[in-house]
Formats: structure tokens, sequence, C-alpha cells
């Protein structure tokens, strides 16, 4: 895939998923922002890209405060003119059974995980309605299809919620040419989510995937390059799920 003359912003690229996906899109010839929370976490990122030849820079937000975020789009604006793709990755995973979870706990989930993806795509649209082209891929989860695990009402509340604003922003962005689509992954190992829910529920998780493995960050990008590549121009509102089987829509 090639992505020479395309400007795209990772959310949550300090880390897992959120780096591979960055590093994925520099590889391919994009001009990537990688943003997150932990200025010395995205740097690293961005001297892995550049050390590989490929072109990024740090933009330090917060995704679930909207002054953070013009300021972030507006800063990818002012640097390259142009936003292609947006990937919005950000995300937080906190445990805590409903009977226990704390108010706090309930907002800050929703926040981040929902709130987040609304504020970067409203800033990322506007400036895609006036090109006329875009991507925007959201990184949600089996959970949206299903429900979170135990202790994660908070998480799947806002993965189902993102998914439904897909649906909705896909069909109001149509007519400008940009796309909207989820990419759901199930377990996905070495990162800190697949690690925290692999420690819950142990290897008996294995059992409800029909590949009987795992999933990787590569198995994620994968699916993210296609959507935002134009072998994907005619499709939208929909979830690509990466999740070996565990869930059959």
């Amino acid at each position: 895939m090639n992505f020479k003359g395309k400007t795209a912003l990772v959310t949550g690229a300090g880390k897992g998923i959120g780096r591979g996906i960055a590093r994925a899109l520099a590889e391919e010839g994009a001009v990537v922002a990688v943003c997150g929370r932990t200025l010395p976490s995205l740097n690293t990122v961005v001297g892995e890209i550049r050390t590989a030849g490929g072109q990024a820079f740090a933009i330090n937000a917060d995704v679930s405060a909207a002054r953070d975020v013009e300021s972030l789009v507006g800063g990818v604006l002012d640097r390259c003119g142009r936003l292609d793709i947006l990937v919005n990755n950000a995300g937080v995973y906190l445990t805590a059974a409903v009977a226990e979870m704390s108010e706090e706990e309930w907002d800050v989930t929703i926040a981040v995980d929902l709130k987040g993806v609304f504020l970067c795509s409203r800033a990322a649209a506007r400036q895609m309605i006036r090109q006329r082209t875009g991507r925007i891929i959201n990184i949600t989860s089996v959970a949206q299809l299903r429900g979170g695990t135990p202790g994660h009402a908070h998480y799947g509340a806002a993965k189902a919620g993102v998914g439904a604003f897909t649906k909705t922003l896909a069909r109001e962005l149509g007519p400008f040419g940009i796309t909207v689509n989820c990419v759901a992954p199930g377990l996905i190992e070495d990162t800190e989510m697949g690690r925290m829910s692999k420690a819950l529920m142990g290897d008996s998780y294995l059992a409800t995937i029909p590949l009987g493995c795992l999933g990787t960050v590569q198995d994620v990008v994968a699916a993210v390059l296609f959507l935002a590549s134009d072998q994907a121009r005619y499709i939208t509102g929909e979830t690509l799920n990466v999740n070996g089987g565990s869930h059959m829509a």
C-alpha cells in the first residue's frame, strides 16, 4: 500500500496498537502525527519511525479535552496543510464491577473512549469535508458487539457507542467522499490491555477463540492499513472484526 503524500493522525500512539499503526503508516509513506498524553513515549515512537526512514512528529494532547483536540488537529494542519487519515485509537481500560464502580471511573472511561472519538472525528471531519476526501478509522473492541467482560461495563458501553457513532458519521460524511469504519480487535497479546485481560481470565480465554490463539498488533495494523487505503474506497459504516472468530456477527 502506498500512502505517500498523505498525512495521518494516530491517537494513543505511544505504545501497543497505536504505536504499531503509526509505524506502519509511516513505513508506507505517510507523514504521521503521533498523539498521546505521555510525551517521552511519543518521542520514542517518532525516533523509531525516523530511524526507519519515515516522517513523524509528536503532539501531546488529551483527546477527552475539546481545547486539546482543536489544538492537536490545528497543529497537524499548520505543519502539513491537510489531514487524510485519522485513527482514533486512544483508550483507557479501568476495571470495576458496576456495584462498586465510582462515578469517576465511569466518566473517565466514557470521556476518553467515546467522547474522545467524537472530538477528534469532529475536528478532522471539518478539514476532510473541505478536502472532499478522508478516512476515519475507530479502534473499538469485540466488546462493541457482545458487551464488556465482568468489570468492564463502562468500557463495553463506550465501545458500543463508538460503533453506533461510526455508522451515523459514515452517513453524514459519505457525500464528501469520506469513509468511517471500525476495527474491533479481540484479545491482542503484547499490549497492556491484553496482559490485563489475560491475567483476569487466564488461558481459558483461548477456548473461546476458534483459531486457538491470541491476536497480534500486526493483525490489527493490517486491518487498519486496508481500511485507510484506496482498496477500501467503497466500504463505510462497517466494523472489521479481528478476533480469531471469538465473535461472529
